[in-house]
């Protein structure tokens, strides 16, 4: 890896799309090995721009003050101890991996004891494993995604999580990104490789949060996950982080035949967030899942953009995305299902539920079929509306309070997507966030 610490610091702030966003990608590549990758992709974003609402999926989700924002490049020190995280720990046992403003923490996480077979750290030392080598940067399309061409031309660090053939982990993963950026405008690029080998079993939780709410912060997160041959991976990502944060994610699952992958995605707190899903099942008998739930708030702007892309025949997917928006709050939800010509025998089923809790709270959704092999089960279906005066008035009679009455509606409404996690442990504190939300 380049020492890039004085080009950084020479160039303390710059504009995405500014030359000396160009000069600081064309000295600085953070990994050798990645090197003419890094070049390319960062050519591609400067082709390809910030995107404006006039491109159609941008449509309702407005990025353009990316473009004009001065951005902090500048390495920085990793600040945080272990004692600073015990309040966000998903599980007492849970294996800690702690992305401090986009760079492992190492002194912060546990990672020191792991199963025969697991193995987890930065791209930086793992270079040589196999799956490594195969997959890092391969995924995630940074030719046609301009902010996966961004976050491939800006990384500094990666968390590679590799499970081997057999290897049965109950335990959790937990990817802990933290910023504690808080005295300037922060960049901040986060990368993820998850590998799960033939067989394989594994438990991931990606959970997203600030320290301090001063800074205006871009979380530019980017994840690849393999899904091999009869492997089942597991992934949950919470996002709650302060209301100055714009954050764009990116998450590319490639299954195999006889794979399984389970994803909810809960975004309960920040300003701006855009979750772009992309599911590809590339060979038979893959089974998918996505669940979604969205609490918003105040002028929060909450974006699921999910793509399932059916290529081989007797797979089944199921999608259910669920919105809470209050206040002046905006929800977007746009979920594509692809069924390809040879995807024969295909059940792919998409649900998303919205419920607007302000006369002012805005949604917008839009749920796609394109479909062109002839014997499939498919559907799809919106829906938008108010909570139920008549449960409502059914509580408080009952001498519910109003305000409790509708959070235990509202609760009801949004736990079904919770109750999808496999893990007890995991669905239990996402539950208990969940409820802290609510009241």
């Amino acid at each position: 890896m380049h020492n890039t610490m004085s080009t950084l610091q020479e160039t303390k702030k710059t504009g995405l799309t500014s030359a000396l966003f160009q000069d600081w990608v064309n000295a600085s590549p953070r990994v050798d090995a990645f090197a003419a990758t890094i070049q390319e992709a960062a050519h591609s974003f400067l082709t390809q721009g910030i995107p404006t609402t006039k491109h159609e999926e941008w449509k309702y989700t407005n990025v353009s003050k990316l473009a004009t924002t001065e951005f902090e490049f500048s390495a920085i020190n990793n600040t945080l101890k272990k004692d600073d995280l015990k309040e966000m720990k998903i599980t007492a046992d849970a294996v800690i991996v702690v992305v401090e403003n986009g760079i492992i923490n190492k002194e912060a996480s546990s990672m020191e004891t792991l199963p025969k077979g697991i193995h987890i750290g930065s791209i930086h030392d793992m270079l040589e494993n196999a799956e490594v080598k195969k997959h890092f940067l391969q995924h995630a399309d940074y030719k046609t995604e301009p902010f996966v061409a961004l976050n491939t031309a800006t990384f500094s660090d990666a968390v590679c999580i590799i499970a081997d053939a057999n290897v049965e982990m109950e335990t959790p993963i937990q990817l802990m990104m933290v910023n504690t950026c808080n005295e300037y405008n922060a960049y901040i690029p986060i990368r993820v490789l998850v590998v799960a080998d033939k067989n394989a079993s594994i438990h991931v939780v990606e959970t997203f949060s600030t320290k301090g709410n001063n800074t205006t912060a871009f979380v530019n997160a980017v994840s690849e996950v393999v899904v091999a041959d009869n492997a089942k991976v597991n992934y949950v990502k919470l996002q709650d982080e302060s209301a100055n944060t714009t954050h764009i994610n990116y998450h590319r699952v490639a299954m195999a035949r006889d794979s399984y992958q389970h994803l909810t995605t809960l975004s309960l707190g920040g300003g701006l967030i855009r979750n772009n899903l992309n599911i590809r099942l590339g060979d038979i008998n893959g089974t998918a899942y996505l669940n979604g739930l969205t609490l918003a708030r105040n002028t929060q702007l909450v974006d699921h953009h999910t793509v399932v892309d059916h290529a081989m025949p007797h797979c089944y997917s199921n999608e259910l995305y669920k919105n809470l928006i209050d206040d002046k709050a905006q929800g977007v939800f746009n979920g594509k299902i692809f069924v390809r010509k040879d995807a024969q025998k295909t059940n792919a089923f998409q649900s998303n539920k919205n419920l607007l809790l302000s006369n002012d709270a805005t949604m917008n959704a839009k749920p796609q079929l394109e479909i062109f092999a002839d014997d499939v089960k498919c559907s799809h279906g919106a829906t938008t509306g108010q909570l139920d005066d008549d449960a409502l008035f059914y509580l408080r009679a009952r001498g519910i309070g109003e305000d409790a009455a509708r959070a235990l509606l509202n609760h009801a409404f949004a736990a079904d997507v919770i109750e999808g996690i496999a893990h007890e442990g995991i669905k239990e504190k996402m539950l208990d966030v969940l409820n802290y939300k609510l009241n």
